[in-house]
């Protein structure tokens, strides 16, 4: 009776062991692992431009949308907002963004970042374009990253720009430079052109405006005070009325040349750029590297470099110039306008 107890009770422990064994397996299997994707599916991130009107800056957020959705991010959200160059929109745009939903935050061109930067923002800030980042105070060093962010800086060129337009209109004598004081990128790179022009002896003036309304009189009071050449920095607002600046040089027969790629889109005649794209594409690369684990501080800001001459040839047409070769400037041409 003993043994077949022993035996009765084996029976059912094995039973038990297998049922146990079969359920385990069954678990394993009807449960998704993760896949180590979660991170990219679930992802959110901000991106805030100034102005769309300022066809470089949505050019900007092209680029980083298509750089992250092509390494892994495919189905993460992009939150896209525009503040329309009005400064208090863009502060209540940022602020909102600042309710710890977002795992990293793109700001394009200085304004956005300085608002965000100043937050004292626990989001990372990712940013695009700042053409002097350590000047703006939105980071103290570009090689060793501080509050919170990191990025991009489109330093503009001046010298080598003013250089290139020597090799295209050698006889201008007088630069002019139509900007806004409210734009800190456009102020340090007028500064830097001015920096540059004093060193070699050559007269400018400069005009300043506070809209885009002003730019067409703030540009026919140069040319009426001498100025036979005039400089577009890089500046949201001159950039909204460029195009009446555009006009009125053509009728006077006065070359212009720019910061960006998109001005000579507009109507000025060249500039040395570099690619909107390209340059939103490199700040979301830095963003792809955090979001991989590394911490922000050990994420370098870059200076991108030029990339082409950009040169417009119904400006030139106008004036009665022809595009320049690589050999004559030293770059790559891509002529728009024709």
């Amino acid at each position: 009776m003993k043994k077949t107890l022993k035996k009765v009770l084996a029976v059912m422990l094995t039973l038990t062991l297998t049922v146990l064994c079969f359920a385990g397996c069954s678990s394993s299997s009807g449960t998704e692992e993760p896949d180590g994707n979660d991170t990219e599916k679930t992802a959110k991130f901000g991106i805030v431009v100034q102005t769309g009107a300022n066809g470089a800056f949505v050019d900007m957020k092209d680029g980083i949308i298509e750089e992250m959705k092509a390494n892994g991010f495919e189905n993460a959200t992009f939150d896209y907002k525009d503040a329309q160059g009005d400064p208090a929109a863009l502060t209540t745009i940022i602020s909102a963004m600042d309710d710890g939903s977002y795992d990293a935050i793109f700001t394009i061109g200085t304004a956005c970042t300085q608002t965000l930067v100043n937050l004292a923002s626990e989001t990372p800030c990712f940013f695009c374009a700042v053409s002097a980042p350590v000047q703006a105070q939105v980071i103290t060093d570009m090689s060793t990253p501080d509050k919170n962010a990191t990025g991009t800086s489109n330093a503009i060129p001046v010298s080598d720009i003013i250089e290139m337009g020597y090799k295209i209109t050698p006889d201008v004598t007088k630069w002019g430079f139509v900007y806004s004081t409210s734009q800190v990128n456009a102020v340090d790179t007028v500064n830097s052109a001015q920096e540059y022009l004093d060193g070699k002896g050559i007269a400018y003036d400069s005009a300043t405006v506070e809209t885009s309304a002003d730019v067409k009189s703030a540009t026919e009071t140069l040319i009426a005070n001498g100025c036979d050449v005039i400089f577009v920095p890089n500046d949201a607002i001159v950039q909204d009325g460029v195009a009446a600046l555009a006009q009125v040089c053509e009728e006077e027969k006065i070359p212009t040349y720019c910061s960006s790629a998109t001005t000579v889109n507009s109507g000025c005649l060249a500039t040395l750029a570099i690619d909107d794209k390209g340059i939103g594409a490199k700040t979301a690369d830095k963003c792809i590297e955090y979001m991989n684990g590394t911490a922000i501080t050990e994420i370098e800001s870059e200076v991108v470099g030029i990339d082409y001459c950009t040169f417009n040839g119904s400006v030139a047409s106008s004036l009665g110039l022809d595009a320049p070769t690589q050999d004559t400037i030293g770059y790559e041409i891509q002529v728009v306008g024709q």
